[in-house]
């Protein structure tokens, strides 16, 4: 968590609710399934009693409010910039083609999102300009199942969890907070949450707040973003209908840029797919020799998904 560079950011200084009221009032923005203009979801805001109030999150509203962002040494009029210390995004590469990376999020007391993990194994960071969340996560890891109360599927594509928040807070927060791993905590005005690629976490606001948030792909996690991309295509979300083939635009764009960084990248993609396959292998040989008469050893071998399977044997 860090607790300076969302201070320096122009929109810290300035929004607040009845501020974007004021410029905004009229403009529409995505709440979860609807699309309301944003006096009608601060009404909603200030006066609902839901038990999971809709939460605005939309992913246009850069261009809908007219922000340029940046750097203000690159881009003197920009209302925020990406905190430095998290170097590069390469899917910058991807320029227009690149999915939906930056969201504006508005919600009451209750709102927020349930268990989840970023999409395309990208990394995050997310920063309150008014109000608080609370904040619940759990690292990263292929040995470890998944948060007490999360049922996932073996691809991993389906997630099931209570209803609402404050079903799963009521039913599993205790078991959670005893879970190995478990990192908790609140990201209160000005502060920005870092969410590494592949971490569990739940997130509510304890009053009502405004923030934005921004996915990326740093050089730590560049394979992980590869890995995701090519061997789960059927996750893969974001991406604009004119790329069919999210890998290998997504390669193609970092041979031009990053050479050397994407080659160390496949290297160790490669790597990964042949100790997979190795370990199969092992299990496979010691557990299917079948002994006949003569003394000798009859085996059998067998595998899901070809060379690219992406399963992971224990």
């Amino acid at each position: 968590m860090l607790t300076e560079p969302v201070k320096e950011w122009p929109v810290f200084q300035k929004w607040s609710t009845d501020e974007l009221l004021a410029k905004y009032s009229s403009t529409t923005f995505r709440a979860e399934a609807v699309d309301w203009p944003l006096n009608t979801y601060v009404e909603y805001m200030r006066n609902n009693s839901d038990e999971s109030p809709l939460y605005l999150f939309d992913r246009s509203f850069v261009d809908k409010m007219g922000l340029e962002v940046g750097h203000p040494s690159v881009v003197p009029n920009a209302a925020y910039w990406p905190p430095p210390c998290f170097g590069e995004d390469l899917f910058a590469v991807l320029d227009s083609d690149r999915p939906d990376s930056r969201w504006l999020i508005i919600g009451p007391e209750r709102s927020g999102s349930t268990f989840h993990k970023d999409p395309n194994a990208t990394s995050a960071w997310n920063a309150v300009l008014r109000g608080s969340k609370y904040w619940i996560m759990f690292p990263s890891s292929s040995k470890l199942p998944p948060p007490p109360g999360v049922y996932v599927s073996d691809d991993q594509s389906e997630v099931t969890s209570p209803l609402s928040i404050a079903e799963w807070l009521i039913g599993f927060h205790a078991e959670a907070r005893r879970t190995p791993g478990c990192l908790e905590g609140i990201c209160g005005e000005g502060e920005v949450l870092h969410v590494p690629s592949g971490w569990w976490h739940l997130v509510v606001n304890l009053e009502p707040s405004i923030a934005i948030t921004q996915n990326f792909v740093p050089r730590g996690h560049l394979s992980a973003a590869l890995d995701f991309l090519q061997n789960k295509a059927d996750q893969v979300s974001g991406f604009r209908k004119n790329v069919d083939d999210p890998f290998a635009r997504f390669v193609e764009k970092m041979r031009q840029s990053y050479p050397e960084l994407l080659d160390e990248a496949l290297e160790d993609l490669a790597k990964q797919k042949e100790g997979r396959k190795r370990k199969w292998d092992e299990i496979v040989h010691a557990n299917s020799r079948v002994d006949d008469p003569s003394g000798k050893a009859e085996e059998f071998s067998f595998g899901f998904g070809g060379d690219d399977s992406d399963i992971e044997v224990p």
